[in-house]
């Protein structure tokens, strides 16, 4: 059992919460992410570490309340306990000779791209940071976007917040700006992550996206997070979640995570292998 210590509201659907589970805040990197499960009868699912802080044990994790598991945990309160929290899984972000970088992130997509220009900031890499949102109702995570980034541009689809129009025309900016970056980090919905790569592969800007998805086990024996990768199987679990984004098959990704979109709107959906993709992603 892991219980919780804190939770905060970010917005009417997000939820921010920290859990104590001090073994995985011992070994947690960025870029990585757990598994939790509700009660027994609850499905497996994944969620990326958002933060952790290995002095007080605690692992923090920031999710939307769009199906039954996630509207379950958000019901829970501090004090309450979570019946498994399994991690941490994945591979962890590795940045080498990286001195300057763009980290983009969309709508919840945020949650996870904040700790990659937490990490970034933390490696003395110049970081100018994006992060875009359909409306200014729905923004997250400002303020510590804010701290470890020495450019930041928040965007809104509807300009009621910060600059008006989308995270890629902000990217083509800073480019066409004459900013020479070693390494783009996209997080986000699909479509937004393919278009951050059709922007910078004219460039040639070695791009990584964090990709989300159905997954079940988190350990690459279901084979449910298979994505293709320069022509390659590869499984977002274990090989993954972050992949060269100019190589990745993004029309095939959407295919496969809309597979279940008419069972995930159903009230009465309760797979019990998978959410259809890492909530917060």
């Amino acid at each position: 059992m892991f219980k919780i210590l804190r939770k905060k509201a970010l917005n009417d659907s997000v939820v921010l919460m920290d859990i104590d589970a001090p073994l995985i805040a011992k070994k947690a990197q960025a870029g990585q992410f757990i598994i939790f499960r509700v009660d027994e009868y609850g499905e497996r699912v994944p969620l990326t570490i958002a933060d952790y802080d290995r002095d007080k044990g605690t692992v923090t994790i920031i999710f939307q309340t769009v199906g039954n598991s996630t509207k379950m945990l958000a019901q829970l309160n501090e004090g309450d306990y979570i019946l498994d929290f399994v991690g941490p899984l994945g591979v962890a972000s590795h940045f080498e000779n990286v001195k300057k970088a763009v980290v983009v992130g969309g709508g919840v997509g945020c949650a996870i791209a904040y700790p990659q220009a937490k990490k970034l900031h933390n490696m003395g890499v110049e970081v100018d940071m994006i992060a875009g949102f359909r409306s200014k109702d729905i923004v997250i995570l400002e303020d510590e976007m804010k701290a470890v980034s020495d450019n930041f541009i928040l965007t809104t689809d509807d300009g009621s917040y910060g600059k008006k129009g989308f995270v890629t025309n902000a990217l083509q900016e800073l480019i066409d700006a004459g900013n020479k970056y070693d390494i783009v980090v996209a997080i986000g919905p699909i479509p937004m992550m393919k278009f951050v790569c059709k922007v910078t592969e004219p460039y040639n800007i070695k791009t990584v996206v964090s990709l989300n998805p159905i997954m079940i086990d988190g350990t690459g024996m279901c084979g449910g997070c298979r994505v293709t990768v320069d022509g390659k199987t590869k499984f977002a679990c274990v090989d993954g979640p972050d992949f060269d984004g100019h190589k990745v098959d993004f029309d095939e990704l959407m295919r496969r995570n809309s597979f279940y979109q008419k069972d995930e709107r159903s009230k009465e959906c309760r797979l019990l292998g998978g959410n259809g993709g890492k909530d917060n992603a």
